[in-house]
């Protein structure tokens, strides 16, 4: 039986980004690359040569990460110590920065393929890191000043309003804290 009355049609999708979009090509063609070189090194040497590399890469990885995370402890254990002594910890420690660039760098390395750990050893080379870490610093300042004024707060307030899933629960917030005077109960919430 109809009633005349018009079936609401299905919201519109949002439009896909660009990230979402080519991330997955760029990833299937380094995968495509990485086992492209490996063929072709295997081919001009031997399974067992290929086999040494990606196992010398694995080594050297895990120990590239082992030192970078230690040389990271070691300064967050000065700076809170420098912190708990009153001495306000400097900011800037020279040969502290890199410490990510480098962990990145010794994934790249542990994980299997010929181009994967040639990036991996650029990002171990102090000019390298500086220049992508400038690079790095410039894009978030570029994109931090086109960014609308408020809190993080408010992002995620305007991210639940724009893609809500559909469930509200009514409710209100009671806080009980020391000290506050007794409240009288609040009628219930309607529409």
């Amino acid at each position: 039986m109809t009633t005349g009355a018009q079936t609401p049609l299905p919201p519109a999708r949002p439009k896909r980004s660009r990230l979402r979009t080519f991330l997955p090509l760029g990833v299937a063609a380094w995968f495509v690359l990485e086992i492209w070189l490996l063929t072709l090194v295997a081919g001009a040497t031997s399974g067992l040569v290929v086999f040494l590399v990606l196992l010398a890469g694995l080594v050297l990885g895990s120990v590239v990460i082992k030192r970078a995370g230690r040389r990271a402890f070691r300064k967050l254990s000065e700076a809170l110590q420098q912190q708990q002594s009153g001495v306000m910890p400097d900011a800037a420690h020279p040969g502290s920065e890199g410490n990510g660039l480098m962990m990145l760098g010794g994934l790249l390395l542990i994980i299997p393929g010929l181009a994967s750990d040639a990036v991996g050893l650029l990002l171990l080379l102090p000019p390298v890191q500086k220049a992508v870490s400038r690079s790095a610093e410039r894009t978030f300042e570029r994109k931090l000043s086109q960014a609308r004024p408020g809190t993080l707060g408010d992002a995620f307030q305007q991210a639940r309003m724009h893609q809500p899933d559909g469930k509200v629960v009514q409710g209100e917030v009671i806080r009980d804290e020391p000290g506050d005077a007794a409240q009288p109960p609040r009628p219930p919430l309607t529409y």
